[in-house]
Formats: structure tokens, sequence, C-alpha cells
């Protein structure tokens, strides 16, 4: 399958009063045209850091690419000029912002806020840039009629469906959805997802869903990365994560996060202890301050992406091949 997006060490800071924060620290990803990766992890990881980097939209003056690629199609956007980038936003990658409510205008109807992508990024006339409106209000179970309504007069998850349609409207290459569910009850939730993974299929859009929500990510997602302290730790398919034993141990921590319907427990086990101060760089794994495994090495050497199968590498010393007589084990 040929990659819609490679990201390859990127490294992202943000330059504050009280000092650096080393919010990204060498994440490599790939995307194939039309699939969903998920990209899981605590707050504060580094998620929406790096989908902001995809798009160039770090906050200006604070934020800062320092070093790495972002290649889109063959193309690196990490080096085009703004004005391309502003032709790449919403036309090539588009994204879904975390919260509906202020993610729309309160003053313009959703209609024209919709209406606005097209207008900016297609030579439509006015009659095909209102049909397309209402082929997009359609497109997420919303009637056209409501085109001229304000974002006050939506619910909660009707708001997300007209920011949904939105971030399609120029049926993008890529679509970053930053935890698009988050504020919506569990029975939309459910008709937010499958709607999205429909218009996916529909318009062949690779997408990365960014959640803290490892079932929303077995339902929707073909591939998974595991993100801890701006640093990808796990990467593999869905299958890998959720049906092999081999698992880095904050990925082990995260599952046993999890309520099991099956199982009577009277608590859940929760990682112990916190993140790091992302405005310290680790010598070591960030991780080691929390692991059960941690040695003396782990505190002061950062461990490799090791693979365990052919789609399936873990950032942790525990399957670093071993060596014998100079060769690798079997």
């Amino acid at each position: 399958m040929d990659n819609l997006l490679e990201i390859k060490d990127l490294h992202v800071q943000y330059k504050t009063h009280d000092g650096t924060v080393y919010a990204v620290n060498g994440v490599n990803l790939t995307l194939g045209k039309g699939e969903t990766l998920g990209l899981v992890g605590e707050t504060g990881a580094g998620k929406t850091t790096t989908a902001l980097s995809i798009l160039r939209l770090l906050p200006d003056r604070i934020g800062e690419i320092k070093s790495g690629q972002v290649i889109l199609n063959g193309e690196e956007i990490t080096k085009v000029s703004e004005a391309h980038m502003r032709d790449i936003r919403g036309n090539k990658v588009s994204m879904i912002f975390q919260d509906p409510m202020t993610s729309l205008n309160p003053i313009l109807p959703v209609g024209q806020q919709i209406g606005e992508a097209v207008l900016l990024h297609t030579n439509l006339s006015k009659a095909e840039r209102e049909k397309r409106v209402d082929e997009m209000l359609t497109a997420v179970g919303l009637q056209p009629s409501r085109k001229n309504e304000y974002p006050h007069q939506f619910s909660g998850g009707m708001k997300q469906r007209i920011v949904i349609a939105i971030a399609l409207a120029c049926n993008p290459e890529l679509l970053l959805a930053d935890e698009p569910t988050t504020a919506l009850d569990v029975t939309i939730q459910a008709q937010v997802l499958q709607m999205m993974n429909d218009l996916k299929k529909k318009f062949n859009t690779g997408m990365i869903l960014i959640t803290h929500d490892l079932g929303v990510v077995a339902q929707t997602c073909d591939k998974v990365a595991i993100m801890y302290a701006g640093r990808i730790v796990e990467n593999g398919t869905v299958q890998d994560i959720y049906e092999s034993e081999d698992h880095h141990p904050y990925t082990v921590g995260l599952f046993h996060s999890i309520p099991e319907m099956n199982k009577d427990s009277d608590r859940l086990a929760p990682i112990p202890g916190l993140m790091p101060d992302p405005m310290i760089l680790q010598e070591g794994c960030p991780f080691s301050d929390r692991c059960p495994h941690s040695t003396d090495r782990c505190k002061c050497e950062i461990p490799g992406n090791y693979a365990v199968s052919d789609s399936h590498t873990i950032s942790c010393f525990l399957y670093e091949p071993r060596q014998t007589g100079g060769e690798e084990a079997q």
C-alpha cells in the first residue's frame, strides 16, 4: 500500500516564559491511503501537537518544529510556504477539533461555514456550492433545510456532525480527528463514529484518530500507535495491539485501567505515578519511573524500536534482540 503520510523523527518544542516544553521527541509514523491510525495516550502525551504539526498550526512564536519531516503524498510539507499550506489545509488535509462548541463561528449560519471551504479550494459556482453544502449536510444526517440556522440552534451531537461536514467538504486525502466524540454521550458517540467510518470509506480518506478510548480504537482503526511523553512506545496493527501477548509496559497499564465486564473486581489497576515533566528532557526511557520492569539502564538510555513481528514494534529493552556469539538469537 502506498503511504499517504510519513512522519520521520519529528521533534516539536514550545518556548514559554517558564522554559522549553519538549512536546514531541522523535515521532515516526506512516499511514496508507484509506487507512485509519489510532493515536492513543494520556493527556500531555503529544498527540494533538503531532496533529497540529502536520497542519503547521502550532501557536505562532511559541510552537516550533525543531527537526524531522512530514511527507504528504511524497511532498515534504514542513518546508513549503505558508501560502501553499493554506492550499493544503481544508483541501488535502482537514482536522476535526476536540470541542464542537468552540469549533463553529456562533454568528454565521452553518451552511455558510461549510461552504467557505468549498469557496476557498474549488472553482464551483454559487449554485454548485449550495448543492455541495446540501450534499454534505445530508451525508452527515442533517436536513439541508437547516443550513441557514446558527450553531446555537443545534445539539452537541449535531454540532459535531456539522464540524465533520466542514472537514470533509473538499474530499480531503487525510482527516485528523482530535477526540471527535469526547463531548458526546455514548449513543451519539456510536452514531458519529459509524458515520465517520462510512464517509471515510466513501471518499477513501486516510484518518488519524486521536483518542483515550481503546474501545473506540478497536472498532474504528486499522493501525494503532501508543504515545507516551512525546514518543511512540508501541506501534502495530489492531490485531497486534489487541491479540498479541507482547506489549510495552505502558500499553499493559492502559489495558489494566479498563474495566472488564466479565470480571468482578472492586477497583481498577491504574498506572502508578504521573507522566514526567515535559520541561525536562529525559535521558532514558520516559516511562522508567512508572515501569515495574525498570532497570538502571532504562534510566540512562532510550530503547530503540524493536520489531516483534513484521508489523509490530515496541520501544522497550524487554524486546531487544538477544545477541549470541555476535549473531542475533533466532
